[in-house]
């Protein structure tokens, strides 16, 4: 089963990343780390991403788009991928897409969180931190999750513990910055969403759209995703 993830900041995508991980025992696939791991190796396409990263600037598709198929034909991709993060923008998801039906590789679903861009920015801004436990969700925006008042405070909802923000969470120019990218729907990453669902719509691809509420909880969220997906 191999398959694209798409949502914003904020949307929840991560998380349901992650169980589709586990519950179908696929590889999930992140940008970064693919980059990361060929400049370790000091692949060929490492060297040359290299380049472009010292200098700041961003890797050119020419070079991403090839480690991305080196890595999705690796033996442990055998059972499926999920792909998160890329592409980011809708000639990435032309060139994506050819370089896939060149290489025989099937894509089965093509998977969207949808969530306005004020929720969105609200769920990254509403993040709180436990300082006993990472793994405790609080977040002032969400009223299943929200923090506890303890002594005119706002405290951890599980543990009672104190809660931080962390300061990129906070940070609304970056935050903006990256859901312009995302909301953009003349050549971002929504255009990109809309290049796959024209195909299907036109072509009759032998791709499925899955739209899931990202307004949801997590747990509607993936009962959802769970309940559109076939094996």
């Amino acid at each position: 089963m191999n398959i694209l993830l798409f949502g914003p900041n904020g949307s929840g995508k991560g998380t349901q990343g992650a169980i589709l991980q586990k519950q179908f025992n696929i590889q999930h696939i992140e940008t970064g780390v693919i980059f990361r791991d060929n400049i370790s190796k000091g692949t060929e396409l490492g060297s040359k991403a290299k380049q472009h990263i010292d200098r700041g600037e961003l890797v050119p598709d020419h070079i991403t788009i090839p480690m991305i198929l080196s890595r999705l034909k690796q033996p442990d991709c055998a059972k499926g991928w999920l792909l998160d993060g890329f592409p980011r923008n809708v000639n990435q998801a032309k060139q994506l897409d050819n370089a896939l039906n060149k290489e025989n590789l099937q894509l089965d679903y093509v998977i969207e969180i949808v969530l306005d861009r004020q929720t969105s920015k609200n769920r990254i801004m509403g993040r709180r931190l436990c300082l006993n436990d990472n793994n405790h969700p609080n977040n002032i925006f969400i009223e299943a999750i929200k923090p506890i008042q303890k002594d005119g405070n706002m405290a951890c909802r599980v543990c009672g513990g104190e809660l931080k923000t962390r300061s990129d969470d906070q940070d609304e120019v970056a935050i903006d910055k990256r859901h312009a990218i995302y909301y953009d729907q003349e050549s971002g990453t929504l255009a990109a969403v809309n290049y796959f669902k024209e195909k299907v719509k036109n072509t009759g691809a032998g791709f499925k759209i899955i739209e899931l509420d990202g307004r949801l909880g997590v747990k509607e969220v993936s009962q959802e995703l769970l309940n559109n997906i076939s094996i």
